[in-house]
């Protein structure tokens, strides 16, 4: 059993691999982001359950617009199918849910549900979760880079703090813990700004097979960890 102490506060997940597991069972891709739906619920719910306060999922980056037209349709459907199925279980389990990136590119649609969904879950308070949807570090820093000069501030009033403020997730603590499944090892455009001092968890396993048994060794991986933040060690 982890030490509620020992918690990392707000765990990023960026769930890759749906497309390569749906390829090595000789499956379209579809069900493999159908899967990863599922597990992401999974997921979820070990998150609320251990006392994660915060769960940030890469849902779907602003490079995925990339991908053919008939996948990100696809895609787009699974979001909408499952916002229909999930808000009032968020609200039930008192999960707040956030999104963040540049929703104004999604279909009006998804749009209208995202909104409902946060409107429903805003006095939620048992555990924060955040989706990362047509979103990017980069883009995310450059549209703060773009309201701090727009809200004229000056030079000297430009402090991390403030710029923090500026940033889709203000007023959210930064991660203390990054997972990365299918064995990439990098952040792919994820949090780039909030991620300064985050520790990270990689696994070769696909997203659709990540389930709550490995999510907790990743938990029990940070526990054991000493953390450095400059010169200040910081044991967890």
């Amino acid at each position: 059993m982890i030490s509620r102490e020992k918690l990392p506060r707000h765990v990023g997940i960026i769930m890759d691999g749906n497309g390569r597991w749906a390829e090595m069972k000789g499956l379209p891709r579809v069900e493999g982001h159908r899967r990863g739906a599922e597990r992401a619920k999974e997921i979820i719910r070990s998150a609320r359950e251990a006392g994660i306060k915060v769960l940030t999922l890469y849902t779907f980056s602003i490079e995925n617009w990339q991908r053919p037209q008939a996948e990100v349709s696809v895609l787009m459907k699974l979001l909408e199918l499952y916002l229909k199925s999930e808000m009032r279980e968020f609200k039930k389990e008192g999960i707040a849910f956030r999104v963040i990136g540049e929703r104004w590119r999604l279909p009006e649609y998804i749009q209208s549900l995202i909104e409902e969904t946060e409107n429903l879950t805003r006095s939620c308070s048992e555990m924060g979760l955040v989706a990362a949807i047509s979103y990017s570090g980069r883009n995310e820093i450059l549209r703060a880079v773009k309201k701090a000069v727009a809200s004229g501030m000056k030079q000297e009033d430009i402090t991390e703090a403030a710029f923090s403020g500026l940033l889709d997730t203000a007023g959210l603590a930064e991660p203390d813990l990054i997972i990365r499944t299918s064995g990439e090892k990098r952040l792919s455009n994820f949090l780039l700004w909030q991620s300064a001092y985050s520790e990270f968890y990689f696994t070769e396993t696909l997203w659709p097979d990540f389930g709550k048994h490995e999510f907790m060794n990743a938990l029990r991986d940070y526990e054991m960890r000493e953390r450095r933040f400059g010169a200040v060690r910081v044991h967890i």
